[in-house]
């Protein structure tokens, strides 16, 4: 630890609508929190976090007319901002005063390291700012596993139709009425491709193996939905398509045939990866790498006075909407907690 290291009540990791939301909460009980957001797309922690990469949100309440991902968690940060959040930027630690729009998300750092096997923990920024904290609340998120292929990245970043949650974006208007493609085939693959039947006039699910992971009883569902069409030994090898996906190149993995068919929507359902990484065993994590939950429904992990929130320790709803409420318990808890070390 640095000489200059500051000791802070509450440290949050992660700024997503998870972070953002802890973040008011603990600002208003007057708990002075520091964020870690994260910095650019190069790095697994993008701060605003999954929203950042999605356009229309119309199922988060309040928006009855729908907003852009990214604007979302601008407001998110103005808003926790404006009770007194503190972020740690490249120029050290940043009120909402000493910050301006052009570069938000820009400047911000990661948290690197955490050593949790004391408290006050110590943290340590990407950029080198260091403190330490009485609680830290992880909320760091999950990022969507990807094919990697460069139009894919292009258009899942400027909403040209490529999509990471069939839920979050399946009912906007652009995918009504046409024929939508989604890789996977286990479980959340089926159910994103048996939901988008509900908008769609087809939905092919493309699979790499003759046959589906997915359990028995779902496998049926997708079997006996009649918009519904598994195309068996594929694999999505380019992503068609300029300023929207026009369709994908398909690649047979047992004879290598190729072919192209034409698509409005495509749906990675290849698992999320949460980011827990940083952590290096320090939390008790699931065997896919989520946050463990010591009591359902809180926010307590397996290190008393840190708590999670969010996607990070949810691998089941991963909205938005359901990130915010776990944002609220853990600020809460983290609350209650610190009263009842006597730190004020």
């Amino acid at each position: 630890m640095s000489g200059n290291s500051t000791i802070e009540k509450l440290v949050i990791v992660g700024s997503g609508p998870a972070g953002w939301t802890a973040a008011i909460y603990a600002a208003r009980a007057n708990l002075n929190p520091l964020v870690f957001p994260g910095r650019g797309e190069g790095k697994d922690l993008v701060p605003g976090g999954q929203l950042m990469l999605t356009t229309d949100v119309e199922n988060y309440p309040g928006f009855p007319k729908g907003i852009m991902g990214p604007e979302m968690m601008q407001l998110f940060y103005q808003q926790a901002m404006r009770f007194g959040t503190r972020v740690v930027t490249d120029d050290g630690v940043k009120t909402l005063d000493q910050l301006s729009n052009d570069t938000l998300y820009q400047i911000f750092q990661n948290a690197r390291e955490l050593d949790l096997s004391k408290r006050p923990f110590n943290i340590v920024g990407d950029g080198g700012y260091e403190c330490q904290a009485q609680a830290v609340i992880i909320a760091t998120g999950a990022k969507a596993n990807w094919l990697n292929l460069e139009n894919e990245q292009r258009l899942a970043q400027t909403g040209g139709g490529v999509s990471a949650c069939a839920v979050c974006d399946g009912a906007l208007p652009m995918f009504r009425d046409t024929e939508l493609a989604v890789v996977g085939g286990g479980d959340s693959a089926i159910e994103e491709a048996s939901y988008l039947t509900k908008f769609a006039s087809k939905v092919y699910l493309i699979h790499r193996r003759n046959e589906l992971r997915a359990s028995k009883i779902m496998q049926q569902r997708a079997l006996d939905n009649p918009k519904l069409e598994v195309l068996w030994n594929t694999t999505v090898i380019d992503v068609l398509g300029d300023e929207k996906i026009s369709g994908v190149r398909l690649k047979d993995t047992q004879n290598g045939a190729e072919r192209e068919i034409p698509i409005h929507g495509l749906f990675l359902a290849i698992g999320h990866t949460p980011i827990t990484q940083f952590l290096n065993g320090q939390l008790d994590l699931d065997s896919a790498g989520y946050v463990k939950l010591t009591d359902p429904g809180r926010s307590f992990t397996s290190v008393e006075g840190v708590f999670t929130a969010g996607d990070v320790a949810d691998h089941v709803y991963r909205q938005a909407v359901t990130a915010a409420g776990m944002g609220c318990k853990a600020a809460i808890d983290a609350e209650r907690w610190l009263a009842e070390k006597g730190i004020d």
